[in-house]
């Protein structure tokens, strides 16, 4: 009798090991697929300040898709997410210029692509001659060079300024596809 106790005693305690192991190893899986979404596929972010109102808001959640520039090249009105000067704060603007564009912003506001009018609808006002920055003269992109604003274009620190300027592909991070909050306009970002 006492044997057959020692062997269920051993028993339960290859079980309780096994049980052990197997949950490290579950947890470790969790934590692996977690940091492989966040770091290759997307993420939540939340908005911060106004400068791309009237789209997005103050504390609105994001999901933003990192995957989808690695194989296609960011378009135009695409809204992106990008690192401020190698920092740990990140930007939301939308891309107004392409690669190898020649970009423009005359004193009435209007925006000049190629020395054509820019046909959009997201600005939010009508940019005043003191936020044209660095536009007021031709800006050139370069091959891998992308031009950004907010669409509060009174209200937002972009590539019209120095310190911002152009964005390389590499720089972003990723597209804004998603609002996860608040429910009242959760859906794509368009």
């Amino acid at each position: 009798m006492a044997k057959k106790e020692r062997e269920s005693q051993f028993s339960e305690e290859i079980n309780i090991v096994k049980e052990i192991v197997s949950m490290v190893l579950y947890i470790a899986f969790v934590i692996l697929a977690v940091w492989f979404i966040l770091t290759f596929v997307g993420q939540r972010t939340e908005v911060v300040g106004n400068s791309m109102y009237d789209t997005l808001e103050d504390g609105d959640n994001l999901w933003i898709d990192k995957l989808s520039y690695r194989f296609r090249d960011p378009k135009r009105f695409d809204i992106v997410v990008f690192p401020y000067q190698d920092s740990s704060v990140y930007y939301i603007k939308r891309i107004i210029g392409l690669p190898g564009e020649r970009i423009r912003i005359e004193e009435d506001g209007t925006i000049y692509i190629n020395n054509e009018p820019l046909e959009e609808n997201y600005g939010y006002e009508i940019i005043s001659p003191n936020m044209i920055g660095r536009a007021k003269s031709n800006i050139i992109l370069g091959e891998d060079e992308y031009f950004v604003m907010g669409d509060n274009r009174n209200d937002s620190k972009d590539s019209r300024f120095e310190d911002v300027g152009n964005i390389h592909k590499d720089e972003l991070e990723g597209k804004a596809v998603f609002r996860i909050w608040p429910l009242s306009k959760f859906g794509k970002v368009e």
